[in-house]
């Protein structure tokens, strides 16, 4: 199901930010060292549940992307909450999947591989409430990435 917005269910904290570089609605996003917004930063690193979320009062949609220096709506959500973020290209996830930020604003898969080693639990963003295999993307049409995930 396409969803036309970032907040499915919840009632996230909403605060607004400049735009360090190009962010879009359901980005996973964290404050910069000057206090502007950018797209996640650290693969696998820990993040506060922020997503972009798209700039309805503006009549913006989930697929309009905020240039640098514009004002992002950013929303912080609780265990619970449903937002529909951006999975990475060359990702598959199945229902339940554990997400982590991939490093650029979108989610990767975590390796639940016993091999791997333990699961770092405070890189956890999210659990995929649906499957999306991202695996041939090419990255050529960013709506198709969407993926409804349950904050942890």
């Amino acid at each position: 199901m396409a969803y036309k917005t970032i907040k499915v269910m919840g009632d996230p904290v909403v605060k607004e930010y400049v735009a360090a570089g190009a962010i879009t609605p359901g980005h996973l996003v964290e404050l910069d060292t000057n206090g502007k917004i950018q797209a996640h930063s650290t693969a696998g690193g820990s993040a506060q549940k922020r997503f972009a979320l798209e700039d309805e009062n503006q009549g913006k949609e989930i697929g309009d992307a905020y240039s640098t220096g514009n004002i992002v709506k950013t929303g912080v959500f609780k265990p619970g909450d449903e937002v529909y973020a951006l999975l990475a290209d060359g990702e598959t996830a199945t229902k339940h999947s554990l997400l982590e930020s991939y490093g650029d604003g979108t989610l990767r898969v975590v390796d639940t591989d016993a091999s791997a080693g333990e699961i770092a639990v405070h890189s956890i963003v999210g659990e995929a409430l649906e499957a999306l295999d991202m695996s041939g993307s090419s990255g050529e049409d960013p709506s198709s990435n969407r993926i409804l995930i349950e904050i942890w």
